[in-house]
């Protein structure tokens, strides 16, 4: 017997079958059917909606990116498929013009103090004279003075503008910096934080930034003039990840 979902679905597809004619197209629980016009790829159809490809290709059981114009395609919800935290970010991303060739690295720190938020960060920084205030494009909190695991945006997201996070010049122009509150010299991140820093890095990656990009940390672009993001950083692991 088939379940509601499933039913839901046979009934979407017959209304498709029917000729509608709007390119989008409200699906159940949330999702959307979007129909590939001229010109369309499928980074573009991710990009626009807020999914990464992958979640795209998995969805509709693509084994390559190619797709033919007129092809139904089922838009993940962007929640269920990279996680409540991100779903700020990507809907902020919507409305932002993302260079995307210009972003090569990933850079990841940690505050190297137990409180803060991309607010006190923001003021900090901005007392000591760096343009554009917050150094860092991103901020995930530790749950004492903002969520744990949430992700802040900064204006230099938003704006698109270079970062202030590092010494050299070069990474700071094309890398897109990111914060973990808390000091890594004495404990490991927050589950939370790591799961949210996980898929915030991923999302990135998977179209946002360069097909050339790098990720890396502060101390191994600016070597020996930092520990950034400390000792309990699951360096292992993310080298591992993203190579």
């Amino acid at each position: 017997m088939a379940t509601r979902r499933e039913f839901l679905h046979q009934v979407l597809w017959g209304v498709l079958a029917l000729g509608a004619s709007s390119s989008l197209l409200v699906a159940a629980s949330g999702e959307e059917t979007y129909v590939v016009k001229r010109g369309d790829t499928l980074s573009e159809i991710a990009r626009r909606h807020g999914v990464s490809v992958r979640s795209l290709k998995q969805r509709n059981r693509l084994r390559s990116d190619l797709i033919k114009v007129g092809q139904r395609l089922v838009i993940p919800s962007a929640t269920s498929s990279t996680g409540a935290a991100l779903a700020p970010v990507i809907a902020a991303t919507r409305n932002i013009r993302v260079d995307t060739n210009r972003w090569r690295y990933i850079v990841a720190h940690h505050s190297a103090v137990e409180d803060g938020n991309a607010r006190t960060y923001g003021a900090e920084h901005t007392r000591r004279g760096y343009e554009h205030g917050l150094a860092y494009h991103f901020v995930i909190g530790n749950g004492r003075d903002s969520g744990d695991g949430q992700i802040e945006i900064g204006p230099r997201w938003v704006k698109q503008l270079r970062g202030g996070h590092v010494r050299s010049q070069e990474v700071n122009n094309t890398g897109i910096g990111i914060c973990l509150v808390g000091n890594l010299q004495n404990h490991p991140p927050t589950t939370k934080q790591l799961q949210s820093f996980i898929q915030l890095v991923d999302w990135l990656r998977d179209g946002q930034v360069s097909s050339r990009n790098k990720f890396t940390v502060h101390r191994w672009v600016d070597r020996n003039h930092t520990v950034c993001p400390g000792r309990h950083f699951p360096y292992t692991a993310m080298k591992k990840r993203y190579g």
